[in-house]
């Protein structure tokens, strides 16, 4: 599966139950392998998903294609990968942890 498939597939199902997701707004930034970059955008209930830099993030995770797969499936241990390098974080990591919250709802 592509990452963008697997976006897209996530923000239906989001956007089809928002119950989880109500009180998340926040832009998130992928910055991915290759230099492909996605952005998650919450706003009340609703998820959009877009190629590039269009919005100003609040939180930018980097991370590898294959890794970023593992995190919208749920398999993916957001802690250790943090600790080992697998994953960055910069801007609110508040916002990164309600992102895994998140996503643990939806897979």
């Amino acid at each position: 599966m592509s990452v963008e498939s697997a976006f897209n597939g996530l923000q239906v199902k989001m956007n089809v139950n928002p119950e989880e997701i109500q009180r998340l707004n926040a832009v998130y930034q992928f910055n991915l392998s290759e230099g492909k970059v996605y952005q998650v955008s919450f706003n009340d209930g609703h998820v959009n998903m877009e190629n590039g830099e269009k919005l100003d993030p609040q939180c930018t995770l980097q991370l590898s294609d294959e890794n970023v797969l593992k995190l919208i499936d749920g398999s993916f241990n957001t802690t250790m990968a943090f600790m080992t390098g697998k994953l960055k974080v910069t801007g609110d990591i508040g916002l990164a942890l309600k992102l895994q919250s998140a996503l643990e709802k939806y897979k």
